[in-house]
C-alpha cells in the first residue's frame, strides 16, 4: 500500500513533534540544573553541586539501554505507534515528579532520591524514544529523501533543547528575578514539559502505523534479541562504533557547553544561555541540509568528515575556547564544532535504520545505541566536571578526541548504508 504525500508529511510532523517534547523534558534537567543544584543537595562548592546533579543526569542514562530494549521490542511486536505513545506518557510523569519534589532542606535525603527516581523514569522513556522515532521517520520517508526526512529526528531533538533554552531565557529576562529562579521558578519548565507531553499523547493516538511494520507484523522474528545478536552481530557492533564518538561530541557541545561557558570561560548564566540558544537554532537548521546532502552523495562522506575533522580539531577548539574572553569568539568556535558534529547527527538515525530489517529494526537501532549513549554520552558531562575539579580539564579534550577517532575507524571500514539499505529492499519487495 502506497500512502499519499500528505499522509507522509503528517506522519513525519507528528512523530517529530512528539520527539521534540520528549527531548525538551529530558534537556530541561540539564538546562536548569544551574539553578536547582543547591536545592536538592547540601551546601558545598558550586562545582560539587553541579557534579551531583550531573551524576543523576548520568544515572538517567543507565536506564536508556533498558528503555531501548523494552520499547524496541514493543515497537517491533506491537507497532511503532504503541511504543511512541507509551514513551511520552512515561516522560510526562517523570517531569511532574521533579516539578513537585520538595528540596533538601524540607525532606532531606529523600529529595535527591526522588530526583533520581524521576530521572530513571525519564531515562527509560527517552531510551525507547530514539529507536522508535528513528525507525518510524526512516520507514515513512521516500527513498530519494530518506536522509532529509529522517534528519528531523535530530532537528526535533535539538529543538527540544532549544525550547528548553527559550523557556529559560523568557524566565530569566521577562518573568522572574534570579532569586525567584533559584528558589522556585526552575520548577515551571518541568510543569510545562508535562503538559506538552499530554498534548503529544493525544497526537500520537491518531498516528498512522508505518507500512514496513504492517508488512512484517506476522514475522516470528519480531523484536527478538536472540535474532538481533545471532543474525546481525556486525550491524550491532557498527551501531556502537557509529555512536561512540558522535554521542560524546554531541553532549560535549550541547548539554555540557552551557556549564563550560559559565564554569570555565566565566560567562554569566544569562550570557551562556543566550549564546547557546542561538547556536542551537543554527545547529537545528543544519541538520536537514546535511541530511539532503547525504541523499545526493551518500552517508559515508559525511561520517568521514565528522571523524577526520573531529579528531584533528577537538583539542585546538576546546583549548582556544577555554581561553577566549569575548562572546563572539566563543560563538564562532562552538559553531565550528557544531558544524563538524552535524556530519554525524544529521544522518545517524537513517544510517542505523538502514542496517536492519523491519522485524527487528526498532530494537536494532534503539538498544545498542542506548547502551553506547549510556556508557559514553551519559558520562560525558560528569567526566568533564571531574577533570575540571581535579585541575586537569585538558585531559577531557583528549578523551573526546580519542572517542571520535575510534568512530572514524568504524566509518573507514563500513560500507555506505545508502547503497546497501534494508529499507530499499523492503520498498521493492
Amino acid at each position: 500500500m502506497k500512502h499519499p504525500d500528505s499522509w507522509r508529511i503528517k506522519a513525519i510532523l507528528t512523530g517529530s513533534a512528539g520527539n521534540m517534547v520528549e527531548w525538551y523534558d529530558w534537556y530541561i534537567y540539564s538546562t536548569f540544573s544551574l539553578y536547582f543544584a543547591p536545592v536538592f543537595f547540601p551546601k558545598g562548592s558550586y562545582t560539587a553541586q553541579l557534579l551531583n546533579t550531573a551524576a543523576i543526569f548520568a544515572v538517567g542514562f543507565l536506564m536508556r539501554p533498558i528503555g531501548g530494549w523494552m520499547f524496541g521490542t514493543i515497537a517491533d511486536r506491537k507497532g511503532r505507534k504503541a511504543a511512541m505513545t507509551l514513551s511520552v506518557l512515561m516522560m510526562s510523569f517523570g517531569s511532574m515528579l521533579i516539578a513537585f519534589t520538595p528540596g533538601y532542606t524540607d525532606i532531606g535525603l529523600l529529595a535527591p532520591v526522588l530526583l533520581c527516581l524521576a530521572r530513571l523514569l525519564q531515562g527509560l522513556s527517552v531510551g525507547g524514544e530514539y529507536g522508535t522515532s528513528a525507525t518510524y521517520l526512516s520507514e515513512v520517508a521516500t527513498a530519494d529523501l530518506r536522509g532529509f526526512y529522517s534528519s528531523f529526528q535530530y532537528v526535533t531533538l535539538i529543538g527540544g533543547q532549544l525550547l528548553a533554552l527559550g523557556v529559560q531565557m523568557l524566565l530569566q529576562k521577562v518573568f522572574l528575578t534570579p532569586e525567584q529562579l533559584h528558589t522556585w521558578g526552575w520548577r515551571i519548565p518541568f510543569v510545562i514539559g508535562a503538559l506538552l507531553a499530554f498534548y503529544v499523547l493525544y497526537l500520537r493516538k491518531n498516528m498512522h502505523e508505518s507500512t514496513a511494520f504492517e508488512k512484517e507484523k506476522k514475522s516470528k522474528d519480531q523484536g527478538s534479541v536472540k535474532i538481533l545478536f545471532t543474525k546481525h552481530p556486525r550491524a550491532v557492533l557498527t551501531v556502537v562504533g557509529l555512536t561512540l564518538g558522535g554521542t560524546v561530541a554531541f553532549y560535549t557541545y550541547t548539554t555540557y557547553m552551557q556549564k563550560f561557558l559559565v564554569n570555565t570561560v566565566h560567562m554569566t548564566i544569562e550570557k551562556a544561555t543566550t549564546i547557546t540558544f542561538f547556536l542551537m537554532l543554527i545547529y537545528a537548521c543544519l541538520q536537514p541540509l546535511a541530511g539532503w546532502l547525504s541523499d545526493r552523495i551518500g552517508r559515508k562522506p559525511l561520517l568521514m568528515a565528522f571523524g577526520i575533522l573531529g579528531t584533528l580539531c577537538t583539542v585546538p577548539l576546546l583549548t582556544t575556547l577555554s581561553h577566549t574572553d569575548t562572546v563572539w569568539g566563543a560563538f564562532w568556535l562552538i559553531l565550528g564544532a557544531l558544524i563538524i558534529v552535524t556530519g554525524y547527527t544529521s544522518i545517524n538515525a537513517v544510517v542505523k535504520a538502514e542496517l536492519f530489517p523491519a522485524e527487528i529494526r526498532a530494537l536494532g537501532v534503539g538498544f545498542p545505541y542506548a547502551l553506547t549513549v549510556a556508557v559514553f554520552g551519559g558520562t560525558a558531562e560528569p567526566l568533564a566536571l571531574f577533570f575540571k575539579q581535579k585541575g586537569m580539564e585538558s585531559g577531557y579534550y583528549w578523551y573526546v578526541t580519542g572517542c571520535i577517532f575510534i568512530s572514524l575507524l568504524v566509518y573507514i571500514t563500513s560500507k555506505d548504508s545508502k547503497k546497501h539499505s534494508y529499507l530499499d529492499k523492503e520498498m521493492k519487495a
